[in-house]
């Protein structure tokens, strides 16, 4: 067996950084807009208006039913012109990472649609009934009253699924963006470390998501007491 060859690695690090910016990019725009998105699906779905829950329910069942990295292809191969006239892109943005964060944060909203749901509707109903009572609006006691406590229990489970999506971000590959992952991998192709470079790229993620499981445990125990 050959003798791994480490002597390169702090030679390779701020290109190994420039990709680890990009992940990290996709991962936290990926993550609000996931949220931000993913609690407006879910209040269209409690609403009981039809046509918001239809809408709705048709964007999670779609956006669920395709893996990831056919939905990046998509987005990179079949509508990169229409990003670029609805988003306003200057000529010179990279497309393929506009692309991916548009993709990736419309995917991530159609799961934590469902976790948002599932939060929602583990708080007492009765608390929303009275609150109607009271004369607040739908909108309202969503957002005072139900949305801050199914918050407080939904934060591991959020916090998971960001785990699952930073991970998920080595998929970026399919369309030549230089990730973090893709970054390794191509530093070892070129300088014959491809070994020496996987199991750093394993060591860093396994790092990240291991102190990330960490605080997720300590939530879930706080959430049980």
């Amino acid at each position: 067996m050959e003798r791994l060859d480490w002597s390169g690695l702090p030679q390779v690090l701020p290109t190994l950084w420039s990709g680890m910016q990009i992940t990290l990019q996709i991962t936290l725009l990926a993550i609000v807009l996931g949220i931000v998105c993913g609690t407006v699906l879910a209040t269209m779905r409690l609403s009981g208006v039809k046509p918001l829950a239809y809408f709705a329910n048709l964007f999670v069942t779609v956006f669920r039913s395709f893996p990831l990295v056919l939905v990046l292809l998509w987005f990179f191969l079949l509508i990169p012109q229409l990003l670029q006239a609805l988003l306003r892109i200057p000529a010179t943005t990279d497309i393929r990472l506009v692309s991916a964060m548009v993709a990736f944060s419309l995917f991530e909203a159609a799961y934590y649609a469902e976790i948002i749901r599932a939060g929602i509707q583990a708080v007492p109903r009765a608390q929303f009934n009275a609150s109607l009572a009271l004369g607040m609006r739908y909108v309202q006691v969503m957002r005072l009253v139900v949305l801050p406590q199914a918050f407080r229990a939904m934060l591991p489970l959020l916090l998971t699924q960001a785990i699952v999506l930073f991970q998920d971000t080595s998929l970026v590959y399919v369309i030549g963006l230089a990730d973090f992952f893709r970054s390794a991998t191509n530093i070892g192709d070129r300088d014959g470390t491809a070994v020496e470079m996987v199991l750093f790229s394993g060591l860093v993620y396994f790092l990240i998501c291991g102190a990330t499981s960490g605080i997720v445990k300590l939530l879930q125990k706080k959430a049980v007491r």
